[in-house]
């Protein structure tokens, strides 16, 4: 059953350094989708974009090669890949011969595409700083308003006010404090949000003690942003709106999914948590 709790999470596991395409474990996006009311086509496009940094395999001579890699999987996927198989899966390639990048490139586009059950990009890019700078995403950061918060769960979509009254802004507001916590052990998955948004100006106070409230929530990072996607449109009413979070890392993984109701495209900025 393609359920967390019948995934590797939380248990016991035995490394593997051979390659095997059947660690990856797939996981039904719809049932959370019902739970927030996306039952028929989706109301936002995106992906999620996911950064690896623990890839290694042999080259033709046996010689260790590392790169690291950007997977995005789109999010009209019927799936997504739970991330210690996904850990599981890239470990498998330390002690695999490949001829070239691009044979591993073929490997990974062929079964993750067939996990996540749509086409997912992958790229390789060497381990060095020069290609992966730091930087903040962009926006005004709400964090640093004085204000009192005693609401850490469920989420409370009730906190999302926008002023009707007042021109309509575009604008990007930025949070570091988005912590939301594994469904199966438990762990917390810490993050930074970017909204961005064209409509009535959303209140700054209302919409951090609603990313606050997702501080003792149990869900995965795509389900966590598709739900603030859901909340944030239908409490207030953008006219355009993304939703794009940027996670830290886990077993040499991040996962970075972005919501919008546009059609772009994601970049993939390295914050100075990942």
């Amino acid at each position: 059953m393609s359920t967390p709790e019948h995934s590797p999470l939380g248990k016991t596991t035995v490394y593997a350094d051979r390659y095997d395409a059947s660690l990856l474990f797939p996981i039904p996006r719809q049932a959370k989708r019902d739970e927030i009311g996306v039952t028929g086509p989706l109301p936002f496009h995106g992906e999620d974009v996911w950064n690896a940094y623990e890839l290694s395999w042999l080259d033709g001579r046996g010689k260790p090669v590392v790169a690291l890699a950007e997977f995005r999987v789109p999010a009209g996927s019927p799936n997504i890949i739970e991330s210690k198989s996904f850990k599981l899966y890239l470990n498998g390639f330390s002690q695999e011969r490949v001829t070239d990048r691009a044979a591993l490139i073929a490997t990974l586009t062929r079964d993750l595409s067939a996990a996540a059950g749509a086409p997912i990009e992958v790229t390789l890019s060497d381990a060095q700083a020069r290609g992966h700078a730091v930087t903040d995403l962009d926006g005004t950061l709400v964090d640093d308003q004085a204000i009192d918060i005693d609401d850490y769960g469920p989420p409370q979509a009730d906190y999302l006010v926008a002023d009707a009254s007042q021109p309509i802004v575009e604008e990007a507001l930025v949070s570091n404090l988005l912590r939301s916590n594994c469904p199966v052990t438990g762990q917390p998955d810490w993050g930074s949000v970017q909204i961005r948004y064209r409509g009535a100006p959303i209140d700054q106070a209302g919409l951090l003690r609603y990313l606050v409230s997702f501080r003792n929530h149990n869900e995965f990072h795509e389900q966590c942003v598709e739900r603030i996607f859901v909340d944030v449109m239908q409490r207030c009413r953008p006219e355009h709106l993304s939703v794009y979070a940027r996670y830290t890392r886990r077993g040499g993984l991040d996962i970075n999914p972005y919501r919008s109701s546009g059609t772009e495209r994601p970049d993939n900025p390295r914050g100075a948590r990942q």
